[in-house]
């Protein structure tokens, strides 16, 4: 009865207010930057396998920053996090700008990652919390699903920038009015904690033990479903990683110019933000399977039209119908990763779980850039591809195996 009273009372439209719009600001200036990442890599110099390690610098920076994000959200709470969060990025932003090799360009790169990673443990471990599990995958996704708003609004934004000829530096300037809008929001709107009650298993305050040992602890504890459901999941966080890296890397190898580049980018980014609430809805009526396999499957299909299409005359269009598969299989998936982790914690305190959850999974993401990489410098994109093709279909398999039917209470 209790659950059926508070999720009537779940105070959407304070959530949309408080914790959904900082972060679309935070999103729309991050996509107009990750797609000419390589473009920028190449302009300074980088070999099509050093952009794709620069392109990984975002990743690796992201996987770094999870478990002590996960501290510093519980020693200062979720909004100053955040707002400390945004203006990491806008240094990173500025050593980018100014950068003129391509390993300082890397090294902002990392930073920006950094922040990102911050800024999104605490929106999950706050969602965690405070939602009701009936309505969680719908608030999840939502939550992806403002991400993916930023892969569509954010290359739009940057191709009309460089379409009125300015130069491609100038997206870092894009990116930093979006991170300066999100810290003005956070800043004037009221934390979104006090949109709800404290109850004895919510205190407003995501409890997050500081001590090594600690980590260690919850990793021993929950080993079988990382290395089992966590395995599958870092797969599909492999998967989405490698479409961030692999499209702008293959537009180049085909050809393409920057505001052709973002504007096939940024429409597919149309077609999976679209999807976000489909996902939630899916996941919270029929189950989380109903999501991630098909998600993973369709991936799967494009990554293999990619990898038997270089070369043909085509490629222009195949290229653009694979952006869209892959949209279309990423957008069935929004909010999954979060869902599952939410699913697999302990609610009274989630975060020690989470961290080790996005620890798994944003190694799979990590990984994703840098098998790209080695198998771009000893065999070919295509293989690249080819590769990606066979971990989805690995990762669908482990899911399906040992993915529970049923979230924990």
């Amino acid at each position: 009865m209790s659950g059926v009273d508070q999720s009537e009372r779940f105070p959407w439209r304070k959530v949309a207010g408080a914790a959904y719009v900082p972060t679309a600001a935070f999103a729309i200036g991050e996509g107009a930057v990750i797609p000419y990442i390589p473009l920028i890599a190449g302009d300074l110099g980088a070999s099509l396998a050093v952009a794709a390690v620069v392109t990984a610098m975002l990743t690796v920076g992201q996987l770094a920053g999870d478990v002590p994000g996960g501290s510093v959200v519980a020693r200062f709470g979720e909004r100053p996090t955040m707002i400390g969060a945004g203006l990491l990025v806008l240094v990173a932003l500025a050593i980018a700008f100014v950068s003129t090799d391509v390993w300082m360009l890397g090294a902002a790169i990392f930073v920006l990652g950094l922040g990102h990673a911050v800024f999104a443990l605490a929106r999950h471990a706050f969602m965690t919390t405070f939602v009701p599990i009936r309505f969680r995958a719908r608030a999840l996704s939502t939550l992806g699903g403002i991400f993916r708003l930023g892969m569509f609004v954010g290359p739009l934004l940057g191709s009309a920038v460089l379409g009125l000829g300015l130069p491609l530096a100038s997206v870092w300037v894009v990116c930093a009015i979006g991170t300066v809008i999100a810290i003005v929001v956070l800043i004037v709107l009221p934390d979104p904690s006090s949109a709800f009650e404290r109850t004895p298993l919510t205190t407003g305050t995501i409890e997050l033990r500081a001590e090594r040992t600690g980590v260690g602890e919850v990793v021993r504890r929950n080993a079988r479903v990382l290395a089992t459901v966590g395995v599958g999941a870092a797969m599909l966080a492999l998967a989405r990683s490698a479409r961030n890296v692999l499209l702008p890397l293959w537009a180049v190898s085909i050809g393409l110019d920057g505001v052709t580049t973002g504007l096939v980018i940024g429409i597919a980014g149309g077609v999976d933000f679209a999807l976000f609430f489909v996902s939630g809805w899916v996941m919270d009526r029929f189950g989380r399977l109903w999501s991630v396999v098909p998600s993973l499957t369709l991936m799967a299909a494009a990554f293999a039209m990619l990898a038997v299409s270089h070369d043909l005359d085509a490629a222009t269009g195949w290229f653009t119908a694979a952006a869209l598969v892959l949209a279309l299989g990423n957008g069935l998936g929004s909010g999954i990763l979060m869902t599952l982790g939410a699913d697999l914690a302990d609610r009274r305190n989630p975060a020690p779980f989470l961290g080790a959850w996005r620890l798994t999974t944003d190694l799979g993401g990590a990984a994703a850039p840098l098998l790209i990489s080695l198998l771009v410098s000893i065999a070919s994109i295509a293989w690249a591809a080819g590769a990606l093709t066979a971990l989805c279909i690995v990762g669908a398999g482990m899911l399906l195996r040992w993915l529970p039917r049923k979230p924990r209470d």
